[in-house]
């Protein structure tokens, strides 16, 4: 389905120089010379780079019909992942390449959200925290608050985080997964 800039609304996903692209903003632009524009910020959903585009008022895209399917973390085989469809209980392998970032964070029977185009699977969407397990820390300091400078600790999943210096090898995490992995708070 083909539509023009005059459509555009946050989070719209379009068809644009062969990519497959989110609109994360824009902003229709009319200057007191010349046509009108609108100014974009997309972020492209194969590679996770975020372009700006300018586009003429009223150019026309194709609208990219993507799917996002409730899913479940099974367990890895190889190189690959393999998740099940929580509503129709198919199971599709997804290659650990394309969800580099995700594996952080995730553990068998997690529930995700994973979203395709066509039948190309684009990204892994988590939840906003995930509870992991510490592996490997220093040992607590006595009378530590909860305002020191921290200490690394190694997560279930094998992503570091910098955490209080009361944490202890074995307490649950609560990990902010948007920002990329920050200690919360102890589960």
């Amino acid at each position: 389905m083909a539509i023009d800039t005059s459509s555009f609304k946050n989070g719209l996903t379009i068809e644009y120089n062969n990519a497959i692209w989110r609109i994360i903003e824009f902003q229709h632009v009319k200057p007191g010379k010349g046509g009108a524009f609108v100014r974009s910020k997309l972020k492209n959903l194969r590679t996770g780079a975020v372009n700006e585009v300018t586009f003429r008022a009223g150019e026309r895209m194709e609208l990219a019909e993507i799917t996002t399917r409730p899913m479940q973390y099974l367990y890895q085989n190889g190189d690959n992942y393999v998740f099940m469809d929580t509503e129709t209980y198919d199971q599709v392998e997804i290659p650990g390449n394309k969800i580099q970032d995700a594996l952080k964070f995730m553990l068998e029977n997690m529930n995700v959200k994973v979203t395709s185009y066509k039948d190309e699977i684009l990204e892994v969407e988590l939840p906003a925290t995930v509870e992991l397990t510490v592996q490997d820390t220093q040992p607590s300091i006595k009378g530590a608050t909860v305002n020191g400078g921290g200490k690394p600790a190694t997560l279930e999943t094998g992503l570091v985080v910098t955490v209080p210096d009361f944490i202890n090898v074995g307490d649950k995490l609560v990990i902010n997964t948007a920002d990329g992995g920050s200690y919360k708070e102890r589960a």
